[in-house]
């Protein structure tokens, strides 16, 4: 299995952007998979720090091979014209031992209206821009790695990574604020 590096809600902040690539470079991640809302901060967010999309757009072209993403209620078919992978699908499927890992934003599929989850299964999104590690429903997991820049709740700006162990949580810094083996 890759090491996959999972991040959301960039909300069009270079700097933000900018350590989670450095972030994805020293966890030695193969591919980056982000739930979400890449340039624009929407209108119930601030400004994040360092608004620059079009900046945010030059670095992520610059990973694109590395890069898969799911659609989040910021993104639009303009986004999508500029960038250069994928960013419109509303959802995807990995399999994860056996069960499957169910990747959305968070808008549509969420904890209170589920997409159809076999038990056993992880429904994995951003959106809320707050961490989570979740058990709900017939043995399933809901997972979020909060946002890259306009954390909430008195969280903190990271990001998860998957691997065969498992799930980690951690700061843009690289802090372990926790790790979870389903």
């Amino acid at each position: 299995m890759q090491n996959i590096m999972i991040a959301s809600d960039i909300h069009g902040s270079a700097l933000y952007c900018n350590q989670m690539l450095l972030a994805m470079e020293r966890e030695g991640a193969d591919r980056l998979l982000l739930l979400g809302d890449l340039l624009y901060h929407g209108p119930r967010n601030d400004l994040p720090d360092s608004y620059q999309p079009k900046e945010v757009i030059r670095m992520l072209n610059e990973h694109k091979e590395r890069i898969f993403c799911v659609r989040g209620n910021c993104d639009t078919e303009v986004d999508q014209m500029v960038l250069e992978f994928p960013i419109m699908a509303e959802y995807a499927l990995i399999p994860f031992e056996d069960r499957i890992i169910f990747v959305t934003h968070g808008h549509h599929f969420h904890m209170q209206q589920p997409p159809s989850l076999m038990p056993g299964d992880i429904l994995l999104h951003g959106h809320t821009h707050v961490p989570a590690w979740t058990p709900f429903g017939r043995d399933n997991l809901y997972l979020n790695p909060g946002s890259v820049s306009i954390p909430k709740d008195d969280s903190w700006r990271g990001y998860m990574l998957l691997t065969e162990g498992g799930f980690v949580w951690k700061t843009l810094a690289g802090t372990v604020m926790h790790t979870l083996k389903p």
